[in-house]
């Protein structure tokens, strides 16, 4: 019991339930790992009761603890998530008579007295207090606007993969100016009213770079590897020496593009790099104008820190390579003075990197400006993977506030009864706390910058994490738990000042109430047609008028078969071909027939398909058809299902087996697809043509 309540008080949960009325019990040796990671030695019963003793006696000693939330214009409408009613703080009710109070604003103005807490700016403030026995607390107050930002009426758009688009320009991959040119055809054409891409996350170099944007080196800052070179305003000025150079590199890059488009070869991150480091090295060397050299020193002035941290680790893998191990031990630490001294010996390296960050923050506002341009109600919709690589950037700055030895993944389940290890070092839920929750505001405020909405992969990570200790299986790990309502007051803050939607991923294990708590706060759901159906009654798929309104709906993600593939039966072949069946192949066959089937004929009886023999092209309308007779505020078209194709971009539970994360859109018969070819193609018209209001004229966005 008393490691139990040591645990407790640290959030580490003892036992886990995958399903209703199932309770699973986690080892006491996994709970005694994961409290070492949080600073807490639980390793012998000495060390327990000290433990547990020293930390009830700072509880009783604390008079703050160290962030506290106000929701602005919160009714209490009893809806309130279990933790802290609206209006005053609940930790402040409990303060000695007589305290004194003092509030120093973002801004610095200072509040002192009996405060008027309902008239606090939103923010992040400080907050003093001191009792009458002389002892003081300081924490950190969160002041939210009670949801985020909504999206105006109803509206559709695409989903895609950025890498996957390529147009006649791209140099091997699709890039910030694709997405550009994307987003003004998307919106004027098609009458879409967002674009959803996959992470942009900087990458940790290697041989081969992993290739997996949700496993990047740091989330703060976007790779430069997804630059238009051409779009580089110095590139135009390029002259001599430098212009021959530049035009030999983009004969090479045209050789990789058509490498992809003609011949069939895989998108390669690493070559695409290769030549887009020796252009920027080259740009380099064409002076800025004064303007430009201005912007440049305003964008390094604004990311401060955190900028100058990813520009160090950056010049430092260029030297000693990405696995931190074989660093100088000095370097490991980005405050130590060996760091300092070596940043100052790499500050022309240092300098490079700080300015790739800035041309690719000048390329995503240019495709956000492109979106408004273009009338789309919500714009570029970004994607926060839910952790960083152990090596990255992101874990060496900030490596306090992570856990070490400590993995996130999820625990078994009905889908994988192994469970997973992600291979992600999870933030400390108390550190987090102690600095006023900064890693994630600036997390959010840079992600934000460019766009008209974030998508948060594992949304339920705001309120838990399944923590894996390191050397144990994915089944021996246990959950943390997290405060979400600071979590949730902090992204609501970030989105209420970049006036951004928020599309949480909710898919696969949600705990009891976090769908509802999410949906207080205005954070849009998930919902993919292959899964929502009744599953504690007939297992019929939901009828379109019962699906949450509060939503992005979709018929497939990246890591699924595309609706072809679904229609088809070939991800069950694919399956199969490459030994991922659990079942004989025929009983998967049968299984995967009879619920297609299912899925027609319920369409059929909507009206949305029409009786005969079957015709695929009709059948993947009728299916988005169906999501827009959902309520969803929001219906995104898998860019890939709107010419045929047949490939998943990501196959869950393989790696070399299959290409993930390297494929080109390409159509029925695997022949990538240019954007170009994209924009007039017959099949990609005809099927955005059913999302469209039928009175509606051409351009409108409304479902």
């Amino acid at each position: 019991m008393t490691l139990a309540r040591l645990a407790a008080l640290h959030g580490v949960a003892t036992a886990y339930s995958p399903s209703a009325g199932v309770t699973v019990p986690v080892s006491d040796a996994t709970v005694v790992e994961v409290l070492a990671a949080l600073d807490v030695d639980a390793a012998t019963p000495e060390a327990l009761r000290a433990s547990l003793a020293a930390t009830e006696a700072a509880r009783d000693a604390r008079l703050l603890p160290p962030t506290l939330v106000l929701w602005q214009d919160d009714p209490d409408d009893g809806a309130q998530p279990p933790g802290r009613p609206p209006g005053l703080p609940r930790p402040l009710t409990s303060l000695p008579p007589g305290t004194d109070v003092r509030i120093t604003t973002e801004h610095g103005d200072e509040i002192s007295g009996t405060p008027r807490w309902e008239r606090l700016p939103v923010g992040v403030h400080r907050l003093d207090v001191r009792a009458r026995d002389g002892r003081t607390g300081r924490s950190t107050l969160i002041v939210a606007p009670a949801r985020v930002p909504q999206p105006p009426g109803r509206g559709y758009g695409v989903l895609v993969q950025l890498y996957s688009l390529l147009s006649g320009r791209s140099w091997g991959m699709g890039d910030l100016g694709d997405l550009r040119e994307l987003a003004a055809w998307a919106g004027r054409d098609l009458g879409a009213g967002f674009v959803q891409v996959n992470p942009l996350h900087a990458a940790v170099p290697g041989t081969p770079t992993d290739p997996s944007p949700y496993r990047p080196s740091s989330r703060r800052f976007p790779d430069p590897v997804h630059l238009r070179i051409e779009d580089v305003p110095e590139y135009a000025y390029a002259a001599g020496e430098d212009r021959a150079e530049l035009d030999a590199l983009t004969g090479r890059a045209a050789e990789l593009r058509e490498g992809v488009l003609r011949k069939g070869e895989l998108i390669d991150r690493d070559a695409v790099w290769v030549l887009k480091r020796q252009a920027l090295e080259v740009l380099r060397r064409v002076p800025l104008g004064p303007g430009r050299q201005a912007a440049l020193r305003e964008f390094r002035a604004g990311q401060g820190q955190a900028l100058l941290d990813h520009a160090t680790w950056c010049a430092f893998t260029e030297r000693y390579g990405a696995d931190r191990r074989q660093w100088p031990e000095g370097l490991r630490d980005p405050r130590s003075a060996a760091t300092a001294r070596e940043r100052d010996e790499l500050a022309d390296r240092v300098d490079f990197h700080c300015r790739l960050a800035w041309l690719t923050d000048e390329q995503l506002g240019a495709a956000a400006r492109a979106a408004r341009e273009a009338g789309m109600p919500v714009g570029i919709v970004h994607d926060l993977a839910v952790g960083v690589h152990p090596d990255g950037a992101d874990a060496w700055a900030q490596a306090d506030a992570f856990a070490p030895g400590m993995s996130v993944g999820a625990p078994p389940d009905a889908f994988n009864a192994h469970g997973q290890d992600w291979g992600l070092p999870p933030w400390r839920p108390d550190a987090l706390a102690a600095s006023g929750y900064a890693p994630y505001r600036d997390l959010l405020r840079g992600l934000l910058r460019h766009a008209g909405a974030l998508r948060i992969d594992h949304v339920m990570g705001l309120f838990r994490l399944w923590w894996v200790p390191a050397g144990r299986r994915p089944t021996e790990g246990t959950y943390i738990r997290y405060d979400a309502e600071a979590m949730l007051a902090v992204l609501v803050l970030e989105a209420h000042r970049a006036g951004a939607v928020v599309i949480g991923e909710d898919l696969g294990t949600v705990e009891p109430g976090v769908r509802e708590s999410l949906q207080r706060r205005g954070v849009l759901g998930t919902s993919v047609l292959w899964f929502e159906r009744d599953w504690e009654g007939t297992r019929r798929p939901l009828a379109p008028g019962t699906w949450r309104a509060d939503c992005v709906a979709t018929a497939t993600t990246h890591d699924l078969p595309s609706t072809a593939a679904r229609l088809t039966g070939e991800h069950v072949e694919l399956r199969h071909r490459l030994g991922l069946l659990a079942r004989p192949l025929e009983e998967e066959r049968a299984e995967d027939a009879e619920e297609v089937a299912e899925w027609l004929a319920y369409l059929r009886g909507l009206g949305l398909l029409e009786e005969g023999p079957r015709d695929e092209e009709a059948e993947i309308r009728a299916v988005y058809r169906f999501l827009r007779r959902t309520p969803a505020r929001m219906a995104g078209v898998w860019l890939p299902d709107a010419v045929g194709d047949r490939r998943p971009q990501n196959l869950p539970g393989t790696w070399d087996q299959y290409p993930n994360w390297r494929l080109p859109v390409a159509d029925a018969e695997g022949r990538p697809v240019t954007l170009e070819e994209l924009a007039v193609s017959p099949r990609l018209h005809a099927l955005m043509e059913v999302l469209r209001p039928s009175t509606a004229p051409p351009g409108a966005r409304g479902l």
